[in-house]
């Protein structure tokens, strides 16, 4: 056997470092690239260019994608079915029956600035259900208030609460304007008791929240608009932030409210499952995800999920579970547009809202 030269490269190690690769198909497959600073730049070219940088950016570039698809979709696209309803066979029915877009976030973006881009959405009638937590709701009330501050992360807790300064990440609210939204809300509430009593109506989550949306009357706020559009608004755990300490206090001032929960799970899952197609974006996990997930499963599943937060899926949780755990449960159908963004959603929301439901109003 002849000995290797001690000049030349071991053939085992050049066998191994240098190992022929498949062909690759240009045609089918899309080479990396980042944007080109080079000449000026549009806001979408810009977030356009966001698909082939790789890693969270192609993701973000493929929720736009997946978004743009539930946005553009009408029954019309699809062929009549052997057993389509009478109500769905009229041509122009067919085009203007669109895809159902359940909305989620969680109540820490409505405290931060994604909350005008909430709005936005909800003014202009671009989605069609919301699902929040009761922080989602009443943060979104007390800007109508009283203003939200810029602050620190590193802010010491024990100063800020000698202060009455409540601290969220780095946003800071004074107490003071959840003292301003309990004096709003209890003639509010002695009201709803009052009409409960005289017509026996009891109310829901929903329908609490349409009521102060009403109440509010002020176009900075998101319930307002989803008032005036009569867009359903969804809180299954209602009683779990400020709202909660107000119905408590009600509770021992004027006892009797009742706020029905039953009624909200049967809407919104006939709403998903009489939807012929349905689409999900969710911001963040917990209640707001799983809801919208639940709700899915109605219809055997969602047409096209969107998720973004920070989540990761190490401990089963269904806040960090990727879209391909909720096919598994029927929430995602087999085959269905779905991506997750793992991503801070004050990040990309904004980017992806501006490439997708934004982009028709843009001139830039």
């Amino acid at each position: 056997m002849a000995s290797e030269s001690s000049s030349s490269v071991p053939t085992s190690t050049s066998a191994a470092v240098l190992a022929p690769s498949e062909s690759i198909d240009p045609n089918t497959s899309i080479s990396v690239q980042g944007p080109d600073f080079s000449s000026p730049l549009t806001l979408q070219a810009f977030i356009q260019s966001y698909e082939r940088i790789g890693f969270q950016a192609t993701s973000l570039g493929r929720a736009i994608d997946v978004v743009n698809k539930m946005r553009q979709w009408r029954l019309s696209d699809d062929p009549v079915g052997p057993d389509e309803s009478d109500d769905y066979l009229d041509p122009t029915v067919r085009a203007e029956t669109r895809c159902k877009v359940f909305l989620g976030y969680t109540s820490n973006l409505i405290s931060s600035g994604l909350r005008e881009v909430i709005l936005h959405l909800v003014k202009n009638k671009q989605v069609s259900v919301l699902v929040t937590t009761a922080g989602g709701i009443e943060e979104d009330l007390i800007k109508c208030l009283g203003k939200t501050y810029l602050a620190d992360f590193n802010l010491d807790g024990a100063d800020l609460r000698k202060r009455g300064m409540n601290r969220i990440g780095n946003l800071v609210i004074p107490n003071d304007n959840y003292c301003k939204f309990e004096d709003w809300l209890t003639p509010i509430l002695d009201t709803m008791l009052a009409e409960q009593q005289q017509s026996g109506q009891v109310w829901t989550p929903s329908s609490f929240i349409h009521r102060l949306g009403k109440e509010i009357n002020n176009e900075e706020s998101v319930y307002y608009w989803a008032y005036k559009n009569n867009i359903p608004v969804f809180s299954p755990a209602l009683t779990d932030g400020s709202l909660g300490d107000m119905i408590y206090f009600h509770s021992f001032r004027s006892p009797g409210l009742i706020i029905d929960i039953v009624r909200d799970i049967r809407e919104i899952n006939e709403i998903s499952r009489k939807a012929k197609k349905a689409g999900m974006i969710v911001l963040g996990g917990g209640v707001c995800k799983h809801q919208i997930a639940n709700a899915m499963l109605m219809r055997n599943g969602a047409d096209y999920s969107v998720f973004i937060n920070t989540g990761q899926e190490f401990d089963g949780s269904d806040s960090g579970a990727r879209p391909d755990e909720a096919v598994s449960w029927g929430k995602i159908r087999a085959g269905a547009e779905a991506v997750k963004v793992f991503a801070d959603a004050t990040l990309v929301f904004p980017m992806l809202v501006a490439a997708t439901f934004a982009k028709d109003t843009q001139q830039i």
